[in-house]
């Protein structure tokens, strides 16, 4: 049975219960964070909780625990799940159990739960097909909020429309991200993705892409990007922690194109995937769970 952690305590999550009165449970009110672990080494440990650490004091809260606390969260969760795969660990913060009202009542205890999933094996030999659909979400994206509504709807929208996986979001008629996800396009063999801002999320994985991309010497801008672009593009990418880079091969219908993943997007994933091997193998000692290549 699968141990998760809640409030101090690992537990089987069948015995992991919140009360009602929860603020994350009424309103939504928390944050969360989503690390990789490739072999038994977590990716870019201190990016992860340090975008935690921000989303926290964005919706005025300090983080419950240290980072030395927050390892050992995370190695317990491992050590208890073992499964022979990729795995991500999922760490959830809300504000904790007040009355309901509006009012932010200060202090209170957070609730703080964690668990440890397989990521899904992926095939990306005839890539992923995605919309396009208005940003409908709120103005404070770069949270990484546990009230995810918007994104269920978008995701699900883009699955009814024409069996697609993600949705590319516009706003004012230019590329934010995708509804769970960063979004990289291709054109003349130059690579870009949007800028950081308040409209979306600053992935981790996204800004992992960039540095390698530009440690291969490959060209990659952050800029906004229209949708006469986006629809013009040679290659489009969108990233994440748990699917890597993954290209897309039809937008709206269409072919990206010529329908097949891109030469750009076999290089950059190349390299992604060397990365990944480099942080799998490495075996420098110390206790816990190695974070040495973060």
């Amino acid at each position: 049975m699968e141990t998760v952690w809640l409030n101090g305590k690992f537990l089987p999550a069948a015995e992991a219960t919140v009360p009602v009165l929860d603020r994350g449970f009424i309103f939504g009110d928390g944050v969360y964070e989503v690390v990789p672990v490739f072999g038994s080494h977590i990716l870019r440990f201190e990016e992860h909780l340090r975008r935690l650490g921000q989303s926290l004091a964005a919706i005025y809260m300090q983080s419950p625990h240290s980072d030395t606390e927050w390892g050992a969260i995370i190695d317990g969760l491992l050590e208890r799940n073992p499964c022979g795969r990729d795995r991500s660990v999922y760490l959830h913060v809300t504000r904790g159990v007040a009355p309901r009202e509006h009012v932010i009542r200060a202090p209170l205890t957070p609730t703080v739960f964690g668990m440890c999933t397989p990521i899904p094996e992926r095939n990306y030999d005839t890539g992923l097909s995605v919309i396009t659909h208005a940003d409908i979400r709120w103005q404070y994206c770069d949270i990484k909020a546990i009230s995810l509504l918007p994104g269920v709807l978008l995701r699900e929208r883009a699955r009814r429309a024409d069996g697609s996986t993600e949705a590319v979001l516009l706003r004012d008629g230019v590329v934010t991200e995708g509804a769970a996800s960063n979004v990289f396009v291709v054109s003349a063999g130059a690579v870009r993705t949007p800028a950081k801002s308040n409209h979306l999320l600053p992935g981790v994985t996204r800004d992992l892409v960039v540095e390698l991309l530009r440690g291969a010497d490959m060209s990659c801008s952050e800029g906004p990007i229209s949708e006469a672009e986006l629809r013009t593009a040679d290659e489009i990418w969108i990233t994440s922690s748990t699917m890597g880079i993954a290209p897309v091969t039809r937008l709206d219908g269409k072919p990206v194109g010529d329908g097949r993943p891109g030469r750009i997007w076999q290089t950059a994933d190349r390299v992604y995937q060397e990365y990944k091997l480099k942080v799998s193998a490495n075996t420098a000692p110390g206790p816990g769970l190695n974070r040495s290549a973060r």
